[in-house]
């Protein structure tokens, strides 16, 4: 046994991450703009800008991701490249680069995945008040459905929301990211429902204009890991995973999972955040609910969790002295690509993908002109044991996206973190350099993952 025939073997990136080319060909300004161009909000005043000019070198790296034996590529379009104002007029030069992009990666032979929302949210929209406002279900509904009317013959795999925990939470809550605000619960719980109503109601517009389209989510979130094998601690760690009645919300896999796989609030999550959804939230839940492809997750780390004799039935256990962590400081939990996908293949019965999971390492230029990166190889290796435990283990894994295609633009830490299989040089015009771990990755996609 081992992955499925047909497994998706594939690299992501995100528009604002990689693209550069922030105020040419009439791409209006995004959140992530203003944010990072307010001094002290990112890692040394660090911008997107630039990025990785992939704006411009659509075809080099197109044609590297073959070369490279990449078969699948998940991507975001960026919402005001297309429209500028959000809403209203499209850019045609703004299509016209995504339509470049797909081209290519077909001619490549390479499948796009497009995912229609990675947190570059339009300036313009965000001063109407963004995912607070009623409107803003039919903002992203009208994108989504220009979108997918005109990439709809040559893409058919689509992801309406990355990582929503990240973006409310980080972006709203505790204004860590942009648009770098601190809302209290009665502002961004009804932002959380009109960001699950409007993945909904794209579901439905995806599937009417995309013939065999195939449609999912990437939602986020540590992994509950067992302390040990008994049923007490699986039981306890199952518990954690989808608590929404303790803790911070925003980063419950429930609260953000249960509506769209299932079709209502976790009860715990009502008893504690009902009195702040929007009046009618019930009427909604059918329109939220739709059925998925697959459920994508973003997984890079998990917690240890053991039963305890106290009112939530669990406790975390802190890392022992000298555990292993990544180059941004996250603990190399390997057995989270295990507990992740078996609880939520358990809970909501739908294929699962892995759609983000990697390694930021203190990457360099040796003196041989390359980088190695025994790190990430080692972190990729055990951590896709573990998936490919799971998946003989009965749970419906069907791919996996390495994070990322290319070092990029880590958000609020700038540039001071690599993520990807290949180097990127920003000293010297953005260079791409393969790292060792794009070599080693493209036997896994050859073997199958027979050669992990």
């Amino acid at each position: 046994m081992g992955f499925r025939n047909g497994f998706i073997w594939g690299t992501a990136t995100a528009s604002y991450q990689i693209e550069g080319a922030w105020n040419e060909d009439g791409r209006g300004r995004s959140i992530w703009d203003d944010f990072s161009h307010t001094p002290g909000k990112v890692f040394q005043d660090h911008n997107g800008d630039v990025a990785c000019d992939h704006y411009h070198r659509v075809e080099e790296d197109v044609k590297l991701m073959h070369d490279l034996g990449i078969r699948n590529y998940r991507f975001s379009v960026s919402w005001s490249r297309l429209f500028p104002e959000g809403t209203g007029r499209m850019e045609p030069r703004g299509l016209a680069f995504y339509d470049k992009l797909v081209n290519e990666l077909l001619k490549w032979n390479i499948r796009p995945f497009m995912t229609l929302f990675h947190w570059d949210y339009p300036s313009a929209l965000q001063a109407k008040g963004a995912w607070e406002n009623p409107d803003s279900s039919k903002w992203f509904c009208d994108y989504v459905d220009a979108v997918t009317k005109h990439f709809g013959d040559r893409v058919k795999d689509y992801i309406t929301f990355n990582e929503p925990q990240c973006f409310i939470g980080l972006g709203y809550g505790i204004g860590a990211h942009a648009p770098g605000l601190k809302l209290y619960d009665a502002s961004l719980v009804p932002m959380s429902h009109h960001v699950l109503l409007s993945h909904g109601r794209a579901v439905q517009i995806i599937r009417a204009n995309v013939p065999d389209a195939r449609v999912s989510y990437a939602p986020c979130g540590n992994a509950a890991i067992p302390a040990s094998s008994s049923a007490e601690d699986i039981a306890a760690a199952r518990r954690r995973y989808f608590n929404a009645g303790s803790g911070d919300w925003t980063w419950s896999t429930s609260w953000w999972s249960d509506p769209a796989l299932l079709g209502s609030y976790p009860e715990d999550g009502l008893r504690r955040l009902e009195k702040y959804l929007p009046r009618g939230w019930e009427k909604d839940l059918k329109e939220i609910c739709q059925p998925l492809d697959y459920y994508c997750q973003n997984i890079y780390n998990g917690d240890v969790i053991r039963a305890a004799d106290n009112a939530e039935g669990w406790e975390m256990l802190l890392p022992q002295r000298g555990h292993p962590k990544t180059g941004i400081q996250w603990s190399v939990q390997p057995d989270a690509l295990y507990w992740g996908p078996y609880f939520l293949y358990e809970r909501y019965h739908t294929p699962i993908v892995i759609s983000e999971n990697g390694m930021s390492c203190h990457d360099a230029i040796s003196l041989d002109g390359k980088v190695h990166d025994p790190n990430r190889q080692d972190y990729m290796n055990r951590y896709l044991l573990a998936l490919r435990r799971a998946a003989e283990n009965g749970v419906d894994v069907r791919g996996y996206f390495a994070w990322s295609l290319m070092d990029n633009y880590e958000w609020a830490n700038g540039y001071n973190d690599r993520f990807g299989l290949v180097y990127v040089d920003y000293a010297d015009d953005c260079r791409r350099i393969p790292k060792d771990s794009a070599a080693w990755y493209r036997t896994v996609i050859e073997s199958n993952g027979a050669s992990l």
